[in-house]
């Protein structure tokens, strides 16, 4: 009996704990020794400010095949008088996600949210003195918590930390929590492009300081965009150094030193993974048209040197060019995590984070908006997808790792006539266009994400497209050909097919044509022959 005590003590106090690693170029998230394929949806502002909130969003998004749900959690529910704790709300959420089997995100809406800083509490915004406000270039006080406020740093801190500190009291064992955003799509905005309050002006004209300049001009350093063409490492004041960037490149800084005070605060409590996420400007935009000094892509070396508590950025996209915003951030070392995206691109983008980014998790805005039918009654193409997410996740983590995945989105509107992906020694071809029975467009948009199971085999995920299977001439010579289609479902633990596709559904054995309607799950076979006698 003693002994049972002791392993069921160790298993409860001893485990590990979540973790994001990225290798080889796939990113996974650990969850009790194990990949786990985050299937995720952010919830809009106003939809988890209320215990109630969670009887009536969860089970409907557990219903859609969501696994993982990112909701805020705000300084001003849990502090509202300083000093004094309130976690009613988050507790109830995490019982109620448990009896859901649903994994949950944590997003800490502490100083800044949206770069303004109304979820912070009454008591931090009416004392102006001891948190002082950002100032705009027209001397204009604006709504925004500035990152030089020392006292605001530490309340922000002392917070989260309290927050992390009960959700280890209540969730280690449990580990309903999977990852925690440290504040929310921060940065400067107004004229000016920083902060211009006395403190900051006096700090702007001083040196760059020395762990910055070191992690600028090291070997490893990424600079890149707008930084890598403004920087002189001869310089000495952020001016000097930064030229036309300066302003924003200053304002990353403290921003990036405040969120390390908050991380680290928490990490001291309980050490889940943190990312922060940004705001992404839109082509010709300024700093401080949008959220300047945010994590964007040009930012991350200073981040990276600001901010090393944090362990990986995010974008959050809204733009066009899915697949440019993920990549960049990629290239940058960060994990592949997408916490929040447009909902009604969700289901194609979502293959790209997966298939093409290996990435670990996707995540489009307002989920608890999603309806559970449309008005034909059907299930939403993400819910669909999510589904045949959820039943190919085993093969999907597995082939990650192995660089065995590979997808392509393709929409009308981009005047993107085909796409080509390889994989296993062969080219699969893909357009919106049908080649029969006529050269007609099957859709608006279309995606697939590719597993490759066996030497010849492949599990294809997608909608909408047309795709013709080829040998990659760089690696035999040879030619390929169809062996079987079959469309496939999951039921008992094992796939079976649900019709095998010949005739005029394949083409007469040439290519797959993919439902144009909904997403669907494909058993690809090939064959390879020489055209030598």
């Amino acid at each position: 009996m003693a002994l049972l005590l002791c392993v069921a003590c160790y298993e409860l106090f001893c485990q590990e704990l979540p973790a994001v690693r990225v290798k080889n170029g796939a990113s996974q998230l650990i969850v009790q020794g194990k990949p786990f394929l985050v299937l995720g949806g952010e919830l809009g502002n106003s939809s988890a400010g209320t215990a109630e909130q969670a009887d009536t969003i969860l089970p409907r998004l557990a219903a859609l095949h969501f696994n993982t749900v990112l909701m805020p959690v705000a300084w001003d529910e849990i502090e509202p008088e300083e000093g004094k704790w309130d976690f009613s709300v988050p507790d109830h959420w995490i019982e109620v996600a448990r009896r859901e089997k649903l994994r949950l995100v944590i997003l800490w809406f502490g100083s800044w949210k949206n770069s303004m800083s109304e979820y912070a509490p009454a008591w931090v915004l009416s004392d102006t003195k001891r948190f002082p406000r950002e100032i705009t270039s027209e001397g204009v006080p604006v709504e925004i918590l500035s990152p030089l406020g020392e006292e605001t740093a530490r309340c922000d801190a002392k917070a989260f930390a309290a927050l992390m500190r009960h959700l280890r009291e209540v969730d280690e064992a449990q580990q309903t929590v999977l990852m925690v955003q440290v504040e929310n799509e921060l940065g400067f905005l107004g004229p000016g492009g920083r902060d211009r309050s006395a403190r900051a002006n006096e700090l702007f004209v001083q040196a760059v300081p020395e762990k910055l300049v070191k992690a600028l001009t090291a070997k490893d350093a990424r600079l890149t965009g707008r930084v890598a063409e403004d920087f002189h490492a001869s310089g000495k004041t952020w001016a000097e150094m930064f030229g036309g960037q300066a302003d924003e490149v200053f304002m990353a800084w403290h921003y990036g030193l405040f969120a390390n005070q908050v991380a680290e605060a928490g990490k001291k409590e309980y050490a889940l993974p943190m990312y922060m996420n940004a705001q992404l400007p839109v082509p010709f935009e300024r700093s401080g048209e949008y959220p300047g000094g945010g994590p964007h892509p040009e930012m991350q070396t200073i981040y990276r040197a600001a901010a090393p508590g944090v362990d990986f950025y995010a974008p959050d996209i809204y733009w066009p060019d899915f697949e440019h915003w993920v990549d960049w951030y990629r290239a940058q070392g960060n994990a592949a995590f997408v916490p929040e995206a447009r909902m009604d691109v969700a289901p194609y983008n979502a293959l790209y984070l997966y298939g093409e980014a290996r990435g670990f998790g996707f995540s489009p805005f307002a989920v608890d908006s999603l309806p559970e039918k449309d008005a034909t009654g059907k299930a939403p193409a993400l819910s669909e997808e999510y589904a045949a997410l959820d039943a190919m996740s085993g093969m999907l983590l597995d082939a990650q790792a192995k660089d065995a995945t590979r997808a392509l989105v393709l929409h009308k509107a981009s005047l993107r006539g085909t796409r080509t992906v390889a994989l296993g020694g062969f080219l699969f071809k893909a357009s919106l266009l049908r080649t029969w029975p006529g050269r007609e467009l099957a859709t608006d948009d279309g995606a697939m994400l590719i597993v490759q199971t066996r030497p010849k085999e492949f599990y294809v995920l997608g909608s909408g497209l047309t795709v013709s299977m080829t040998r990659d001439p760089d690696v035999d010579g040879q030619m390929a050909g169809i062996a079987g289609i079959a469309e496939m479902k999951f039921a008992d633990g094992k796939w079976s097919p649900v019709r095998v596709l010949n005739g005029d559904q394949n083409n007469q054995g040439r290519e797959l044509s993919m439902d144009a309607h909904g997403f669907r799950v494909y058993r690809v076979r090939l064959y390879t022959y020489s055209t030598r006698n």
